[in-house]
């Protein structure tokens, strides 16, 4: 079943994982995309403020999204999202970190330009299994509303 707008009220949408992180994807990640000594060097992560190995936060929000994809993106009639709103990296990932991702819906309002469509926010939170967050992301997404229209949650 493809989730519509209206399918999206506010509340906790789920909870998706596990992901496991490895070692090996935070180091090839940070060699291709953000080098920086704390993601690529054990001893140079150890004299940092992260006093160890972590992945790059960069790396984390992909991991974000791909499963925000696998959880309900992927089965939303999603048109794609205008920007994200806020990322905010609170504790670091690493390696052998077991993510959670908890999504829940901030906010739901039919698009004044687009009345066919919806704006939902989600703020999507990453914790380790220790339940940690290490990251919270605040995002729209434009969502197709179903062919009757009409809803409770309708923008004035």
């Amino acid at each position: 079943m493809t989730l519509t707008f209206e399918d999206l009220p506010p509340g906790r949408l789920g909870t998706f994982g596990p992901r496991r992180v490895t070692r090996e994807e935070i180091l090839a990640f940070a060699a291709e995309f953000d080098p920086q000594p704390m993601h690529l060097d054990e001893a140079a992560a150890q004299r940092s403020m992260l006093k160890g190995l972590s992945g790059s936060g960069w790396h984390l929000c992909s991991i974000m999204m791909r499963m925000m994809f696998d959880g309900f993106i992927g089965r939303t009639a999603s048109l794609g999202s205008p920007g994200v709103n806020e990322v905010r990296w609170l504790a670091p990932l690493r390696p052998g970190d077991d993510l959670m991702l908890e999504a829940d819906v901030v906010e739901a309002r039919v698009s004044k330009s687009r009345p066919e469509t919806g704006i939902v926010t989600f703020k999507c939170t990453a914790r380790n299994a220790s339940g940690q967050a290490l990251c919270e992301m605040i995002s729209p997404i434009i969502v197709m509303r179903r062919a009757s229209g009409g809803s409770a949650q309708e923008a004035s």
